[in-house]
């Protein structure tokens, strides 16, 4: 079986090209491929990604070197059979290890990143939260995703705190959980969820109540967390 509609993937606009590509090939396998499916022909996935061929060619080999995918003679690229001892199954394990390590961090980092946006935000700081999560509110009505802006508004809760060193490390932390945060917000009611959660903290940060705020972050991240790990 070949997928060949534009749905299941999404324009491609990073810089390291392959490794983008190789992630939405991989997304395709796992959730509508079987071992012995085809993969959709190199012309046919660089149109619809809107990469070169080049681009999907190295995508290809990276996941041939996964055990994911091999090529065969006069057929193409074919979907090999996965176990517990292939080396994609172990790059999944590593893969989940990595995000739950990068949760817990978070854990660590915003809950008092939000109790110190209540005591520091100012009030134009506050308007651009609640800006931020009004447009995540539309985009959540009309069925659309919220990625952007669920990372948006992560970063104005650091901004607000008044630490300029913090920013880096939520520039870094963001970049690594991208993929991540657009997996999870495909999740059904993970969106809802998300919504509820920010909307919590920023109701705690407007009433200055640091307790309250760094609790509804701890919880917002927890529910994350409790999502991403199982339907990884």
């Amino acid at each position: 079986m070949a997928a060949s509609t534009n749905p299941d993937f999404e324009v491609v606009r990073r810089n390291k090209v392959y490794e983008e590509v190789a992630r939405q090939i991989e997304r395709l396998i796992l959730k509508k491929l079987k071992p012995g499916d085809k993969l959709p022909a190199e012309r046919e996935l660089a149109e619809m990604l809107k990469v070169s061929r080049g681009s999907i060619r190295d995508a290809i080999r990276s996941l041939e070197l996964l055990g994911l995918v091999e090529p065969r003679q006069g057929t193409g690229t074919i979907v090999r059979a996965t176990t517990v001892d292939t080396p994609l199954a172990n790059a999944l394990k590593r893969r989940k290890e990595s995000v739950s390590e990068l949760l817990d961090f978070r854990k660590m980092l915003e809950p008092p990143l939000a109790a110190r946006a209540a005591t520091h935000a100012s009030p134009e700081e506050i308007a651009e939260m609640e800006a931020i999560l009004l447009r995540q509110e539309e985009k959540h009505k009309q069925g659309e995703p919220a990625t952007a802006e669920d990372a948006e508004f992560h970063y104005n809760v650091a901004l607000a705190s008044g630490n300029s060193v913090v920013l880096k490390v939520i520039d870094i932390l963001m970049d690594l959980l991208r993929e991540t945060r657009a997996r999870s917000l495909q999740v059904e009611g993970r969106s809802q969820k998300s919504l509820d959660g920010h909307w919590r903290i920023l109701g705690a940060i407007k009433r200055r109540d640091s307790d309250t705020a760094r609790a509804a972050m701890l919880r917002h991240i927890e529910d994350v967390e409790e999502i991403v790990l199982e339907h990884f």
